[in-house]
């Protein structure tokens, strides 16, 4: 990435980002975390994650930027697929809805770049997350997270960890 690079880092909770917000703050990247996941359920677990993610990007001076908590429009996305286990058509659909948002609003906000981890989770497949993140008219940066640095930040951490994905349907598997 170079310094002309504005990029938009997607994020699911803090200790799936933490890392990530770390190595892009260290290398000078011009760069946004951008909380948008209608597909978590309840909203007291959303706001959980929201609240997470607000204070360690604050702690760090990062900037953030909240998308509408829009879970009915989500609902309506999967339809048909609530019986579909994680990694399949329902978390490849969810993937692109939230990619499509996200590059929407880079675009609106001059950004040039989009990241994500929503494949860090060991409830995720990067690879699904790679094939979601396309087509939408602005460039996907795949990105090796250093994996021992989110660890290390995470242990470190008080973070709220969650015991499932975020939607209902990977809620009732577990």
């Amino acid at each position: 990435m170079n310094q002309k690079d504005k990029i938009v880092l997607m994020s699911c909770c803090a200790p799936c980002a933490c890392g990530a917000i770390t190595q892009l703050k260290e290398q000078g990247a011009d760069f946004i975390v951008l909380f948008y996941n209608p597909n978590i359920f309840p909203m007291t677990e959303y706001q959980k994650r929201l609240d997470e993610q607000i204070k360690y990007c604050e702690s760090l001076g990062v900037k953030y930027h909240v998308g509408d908590y829009n879970h009915d429009e989500w609902l309506k996305l999967v339809c048909g697929l609530e019986s579909e286990p994680e990694r399949g058509k329902r978390c490849s659909e969810c993937f692109k809805m939230r990619f499509a948002w996200g590059a929407t609003w880079a675009a609106d906000n001059r950004y040039n770049k989009i990241t994500s981890v929503f494949g860090v989770s060991k409830h995720k497949d990067q690879s699904q997350v790679d094939a979601a993140a396309h087509g939408f008219g602005l460039e996907y940066v795949p990105f090796n997270w250093d994996e021992t640095l989110r660890q290390k930040i995470n242990c470190e951490s008080d973070f709220y960890r969650q015991k499932y994905c975020g939607c209902e349907f990977s809620q009732r598997k577990n």
